[in-house]
């Protein structure tokens, strides 16, 4: 059993997942993609189109800075002052989305932060992976990663279930037991309060008790410094280093099919399925008991099997179950399909993270991060952009849903040329 004593680092930096995944569910995936949708633009399809450019556009600011500050931090040294930083930016763009009433006068003013908030959470979750390899033993590292994803996910679940019943409420207690007013979606925003608030508080443990890295020597022309080692980490991974050059590429592929089924997911339970606010709840916290499960059942079969076995398992799982997705008319069927699908989420997130950290150098793991991050996000508005052309152009949300599955299977197609040490 693990003691706090003993493990504090561990602990505190597996609690930062618990912290920072609720901005997550709340904000890019269920409550406030939704309410953007329906309430500030007022059309699902038109909504998810405006959210899929938002996204896109972050992804091309993470994807400049990502790797540059990732260099910087492993020259600099410390992981802790630069991701306390972005952590701070992330809270303050969710707790300012409060303001976001339902009219369409304030489309830019939400999309502003809501991309504020993505590039924010991005690059701090760069910094953070980057510390995994610091505080894991190196037969431990699976394990200790899916520990945090499935905390993560148990997080949302609970910060979910307290949105459900404290702030949006059930059948006719319309405002839930803290009886906001429904006036303006006054209960619908405040769990964008509640998102913020969550995130500070639970995040505050990483930042006392985790180890972090000594500060190097500073010297002279750092940021030119980290520009050309930069360069050099390029170069070499696509040369020398082939090996993660592909491991990058495919994770890329597949974790922005991953990362679509997030921005969409719900969109597409509320439009195909015409699932109430309620209901769709409901739905998010059955996923993140399904995700929770999986990234935590998964996390020593990542030690014993491998990090790649493990995600090509959770991929072809994840491909199957997506078919299956867009050809059910039945609701009930689909939450059983989607449940399933939440089951092999967290294992490949996961997976991909361990993967990178036994790849990446030990004096680089930060700037690989930033490229993993770099590669993650270069094509992010690819999926949710198909995603937006496909059900736009076939006037189904079911063929944008297909662009997530090819993306799933070229990934996987990739990943079996990559070896993992």
């Amino acid at each position: 059993m693990m003691s706090f004593k003993n493990n504090k680092s561990v602990i505190s930096w597996c609690l930062y997942d618990w912290a920072n995944s609720v901005i997550s569910t709340i904000i890019f995936t269920f409550i406030f993609a939704i309410y953007f949708s329906r309430e500030i633009v007022g059309d699902d399809v038109l909504g998810s189109v405006y959210w899929g450019y938002a996204v896109g556009f972050s992804g091309v600011c993470i994807a400049i800075a990502g790797p540059i500050l990732g260099s910087i931090s492993d020259a600099y040294g410390p992981r802790k002052p630069i991701l306390g930083g972005l952590s701070g930016i992330t809270i303050i763009a969710t707790a300012l989305l409060f303001f976001a009433l339902p009219d369409t006068s304030f489309t830019l003013y939400a999309l502003i932060l809501v991309g504020v908030a993505i590039i924010g959470f991005e690059l701090g979750q760069a910094q953070y992976n980057a510390m995994l390899s610091d505080i894991a033993p190196s037969d431990k590292i699976g394990r200790i990663s899916g520990m945090a994803w499935s905390m993560g996910y148990f997080g949302g679940l609970i910060c979910l279930t307290l949105a459900l019943f404290g702030f949006i409420g059930m059948g006719d207690n319309g405002s839930g037991f803290l009886n906001l007013s429904i006036d303006n979606a006054l209960n619908v925003r405040a769990t964008c309060l509640l998102a913020a608030l969550w995130s500070l508080v639970f995040a505050i443990p990483l930042f006392i008790f985790c180890d972090d890295k000594a500060k190097i020597k500073r010297e002279n022309g750092l940021l030119a410094k980290s520009f050309r080692q930069l360069w050099q980490t390029i170069k070499s991974l696509f040369s020398t280093s082939g090996n993660i050059g592909r491991f990058l590429l495919a994770s890329a592929i597949y974790r922005d099919g991953l990362n679509t089924l997030f921005v969409v997911g719900g969109l597409y339970a509320a439009g195909t399925f015409q699932m109430t606010f309620e209901e769709i709840l409901i739905f998010a916290i059955g996923l993140n008991v399904a995700s929770g499960v999986g990234a935590f059942g998964f996390a020593y079969f990542d030690d014993y099997v491998g990090a790649k076995t493990t995600i090509i398992v959770s991929l072809i799982a994840l491909i199957t179950l997506g078919v299956g997705i867009i050809t059910v008319d039945d609701k009930d069927i689909f939450m059983m399909l989607a449940m399933g699908i939440g089951l092999f989420i967290g294992p490949a997130q996961s997976s991909s993270r361990s993967m990178m950290a036994r790849l990446a150098p030990q004096n680089s793991s930060a700037e690989i991060f930033g490229l993993y991050a770099m590669t993650g996000k270069s094509i992010s508005f690819v999926g949710p952009t198909l995603f937006a052309f496909l059900t736009q152009m076939m006037e189904s949300q079911r063929w944008g849903i297909t662009a997530i599955i090819a993306m799933w299977v070229l990934g996987l197609l990739i990943l079996l040329r990559v070896k993992e040490r």
